[in-house]
């Protein structure tokens, strides 16, 4: 799949996010599951609520909640930790020391490294709060 394949793909994605219709967003996702990998797909979920969170948050607490399938889930909740953990290591944190990642992929964060990380507000639309990584 190239470029232009996947800005088209993620654009129907969004639609479908934006439409809250279940069986459009889950034949698409089976569809994109034909074409890549688990990662790959995760990654055109981030792309799609990247671009629809802008315009309808709501649309995205849906999408979490009834579009993503469990492993597409799980591969999102990784390239946060990921990121996270980079992004503290950037920052001079230490491994272990400072932060952690335990058996159920909770990232544990001492007081510094949590604020050094974290937005200040942290609620989300109409007052709720969503993570798509556990942060303790």
């Amino acid at each position: 799949m190239n470029c232009l394949d996947l800005e088209i793909e993620i654009g129907k994605m969004t639609g479908a996010m934006m439409t809250r219709n279940p069986q459009i967003g889950k034949d698409l996702i089976s569809h994109l599951r034909t074409q890549l990998t688990v990662g790959a797909v995760a990654g055109v979920m981030i792309v799609s609520i990247e671009r629809v969170i802008w315009f309808d948050t709501d649309a995205v607490f849906w999408t979490m909640e009834y579009l993503i399938p469990t492993d597409v889930m799980h591969e999102i909740k990784k390239t946060f930790l990921l990121y996270f953990y980079k992004r503290l290591i950037s920052k001079g944190f230490i491994p272990g020391t400072d932060f952690s990642v335990d058996a159920d992929d909770k990232l544990l964060l001492n007081t510094q490294a949590k604020a050094a990380i974290l937005p200040k507000r942290g609620v989300g639309s109409r007052g709720r709060k969503t993570c798509l990584v556990t942060l303790h």
